[in-house]
């Protein structure tokens, strides 16, 4: 019995699925702070080119001259 305990507490194969949880939580983690960080900014940036997109075709359709 006292050999089963000492083998049970020297062993790690659980203590390696923890960390690779940790570490996929962290990288998720991070992935979507990204995200965040970056759909601000694109979702700006997608805009301003659906603009000009739109008003280039309206001056292409009106005979008007596109810079």
């Amino acid at each position: 019995m006292i050999n089963f305990i000492k083998n049970f507490r020297k062993d790690e194969d659980g203590a390696v699925t923890v960390d690779w949880v940790v570490l996929t939580a962290a990288v998720v983690g991070l992935a979507i702070a990204a995200m965040s960080a970056i759909g601000t900014s694109t979702d700006t940036l997608t805009t301003a080119v659906g603009t000009e997109i739109t008003g280039a075709g309206d001056a292409a359709t009106s005979g008007g001259s596109t810079p």
